[in-house]
């Protein structure tokens, strides 16, 4: 199989699936508003088997076509296969360097993830879909800009594998999937609702911790608990006598 600019017939038609799915994800971010109105956002997107990432930056307001991708290619080296310069997504190689099986991340400005990064604030976990497929209870805020925030997010990972991103102090947030860009804007999408939903939550006295029962239903909808697990309203997961007995 010939390479074009170093790539094969299969990675080219890969970035431009990926391109395909990043148009529509920049599309459904903007018409749900989601996004700022600045339109701060770009993915970054692991290639299959390859050490590569596709970055696709979102064109902006400015641009009759805002949903196409402003795309690159580059390698784990640092090599350009494709496009012009990445930008910033370049600097989240090292955390698809360290894990394999990490497949995208985005950073991006919303306006309630903003307001937390506003406030320096560590976003509470609420809103019960952002708890139904993850143990974390909260996303950490990224302050100290002396500390790259590649090692900030490798530090947060290593802490706790299921965390989905991290709030960035006066800025907006970065957000990762071990799924898939569609998991990845899905993600966006329900951590800014909550966000939204917390924040309005304010006029009426704030949010509330989870209610009785609220875990163990939604960790069981989610499959991280078995049917017959019992989870107390702390989070402490009681597994059934027979699989305590197999372990």
């Amino acid at each position: 199989m010939s390479d074009t600019n170093g790539l094969s017939r299969e990675t080219i038609g890969f970035v431009l699936q990926t391109e395909k799915d990043a148009r529509r994800a920049f599309r459904v971010l903007r018409e749900t508003h989601t996004i700022s109105a600045s339109g701060t956002l770009f993915f970054a997107v692991r290639i299959p088997g390859e050490d590569k990432i596709i970055t696709l930056n979102y064109a902006g307001l400015w641009e009759d076509d805002p949903d196409q991708a402003v795309t690159s290619v580059i390698g784990f080296d640092g090599t350009l296969h494709w496009g012009n310069a990445p930008g910033g997504a370049a600097r989240y190689l090292k955390i698809f360097k360290k894990y394999p099986d990490f497949q995208a991340i985005s950073h991006v400005h919303t306006p309630h993830l903003g307001a937390y990064s506003q406030a320096h604030s560590e976003l509470p976990l609420l809103y019960v879909p952002n708890r139904r497929f993850r143990f974390t209870a909260q996303l950490p805020v990224y302050i100290n800009r002396r500390q790259p925030e590649p090692d900030f997010i490798l530090e947060a990972i290593e802490q706790d594998r299921e965390v989905p991103g991290i709030v960035e102090a006066n800025g907006g947030a970065t957000i990762w999937s071990w799924k898939s860009l569609r998991d990845l804007t899905n993600t966006i999408v329900l951590l800014e609702e909550g966000a939204q939903f917390q924040i309005l939550g304010q006029a009426l006295g704030g949010s509330k911790p989870f209610g009785p029962g609220v875990l163990e239903q939604q960790w069981k909808m989610g499959k991280l608990v078995p049917p017959d697990a019992r989870v107390d309203d702390d989070g402490t997961i009681h597994l059934p006598e027979t699989a305590q007995a197999a372990e």
